[in-house]
């Protein structure tokens, strides 16, 4: 094992105006606003997006099951959880319901909305999905009042960046996370 850090961009939006129209929602999926009863699929949905990414190595708990059940227990516990912000992807594939997308919002100590963990699994990307999960928290922000957002992203996840750029998002600040890697 080796210590390494990660180029990590903090990127801001303003909320004032108005928030762009997502796309629409293709056949076949469900986009389920925060209950209590969803925590564990979206455990569920947050390790099938993270487990083999880049960001597994640069917060280990998005690479196990458990770790994310934990994540967004405490995720959910805190002070500032705005449930509003915070909805869940679901495909229905004959009859069989997967969780396949996920993402949670949070007011900061600032008055800030804090986008945490959006994450779509792998089998359902290119489809816009990022885009509606990103609308549903940032009209959810807005409805609680909150006049800006921010998120932080892992700057080699290119496809992240590049939507988080074409939806307002700026980088305002790089920042280095440490973390642990195994060497080949």
């Amino acid at each position: 094992m080796g210590l390494t850090y990660f180029k990590r961009y903090r990127m801001e939006l303003d909320l004032d105006g108005p928030i762009y129209t997502p796309p629409e929602l293709p056949a076949g999926y469900q986009a389920r606003p925060w209950q209590e009863s969803l925590l564990d699929a979206h455990a569920e949905a947050k390790y099938l997006s993270f487990c083999i990414e880049i960001d597994a190595n640069v917060f280990p708990c998005l690479g196990q099951r458990e770790g994310c059940r934990r994540l967004m227990r405490e995720i959910a516990r805190r002070d500032g959880f705005l449930g509003e912000a915070t909805w869940l992807l679901q495909r229905d594939h004959d009859g069989d319901v997967q969780s396949c997308g996920t993402i949670q919002g949070v007011r900061d100590s600032k008055g800030y909305g804090a986008v945490q963990n959006l994450g779509i699994a792998p089998l359902d990307r290119g489809q816009g999905l990022g885009t509606l999960l990103l609308f549903h928290a940032l009209r959810g922000f807005q409805r609680a009042g909150l006049q800006r957002a921010f998120l932080e992203v892992t700057a080699q996840n290119v496809g992240a960046v590049r939507l988080y750029r074409r939806l307002g998002f700026r980088c305002v600040r790089t920042v280095y996370k440490a973390g642990e890697v195994a060497y080949a």
